[in-house]
């Protein structure tokens, strides 16, 4: 069904895929190493449970979402390998989407900048140098 387009003088790299050790031709997408190791499903549907893999191969759709290299929502038809890359099927469901990362990229909105009510201004640069 897909044809590599790989030329033969790419050398073959080494990354994970699932925790399964894979070697691929540099230079082709994530999605084509998952393709060339059987490895197609990129995601579980966080609703139904259901795999899920790439449709259009071409960055619309977002079926391909994976993980790579501890990241999630990557679509794997759009980045081209690396070597030692990790990639990892994405596997958020919906009680994953309702909890909060763990990563400390998510601040709670109380404690951000935007949520200062209207009409209370923020510290100026001046307020700050006579504070210190």
């Amino acid at each position: 069904m897909f044809r590599s387009l790989a030329s033969d003088t790419n050398e073959p790299i080494e990354l994970c895929i699932n925790g399964q050790l894979q070697r691929v031709p540099a230079g082709i997408s994530v999605w084509a190493a998952m393709a060339l190791s059987d490895q197609t499903t990129t995601r579980i549907a966080p609703v139904t449970e259901q795999p899920r893999s790439a449709y259009c191969a071409m960055g619309v759709c977002f079926e391909c979402l994976v993980e790579i290299d501890g990241m999630p929502n990557r679509q794997a038809c759009l980045v081209r390998v690396q070597p030692g890359m990790q990639i990892n099927r994405q596997q958020i469901t919906e009680q994953t989407q309702a909890e909060a990362p763990s990563n400390g990229l998510q601040q709670p909105i109380a404690q951000h900048s935007a949520a200062q009510p209207l009409g209370q201004t923020q510290p100026q640069v001046d307020d700050l140098a006579t504070e210190i």
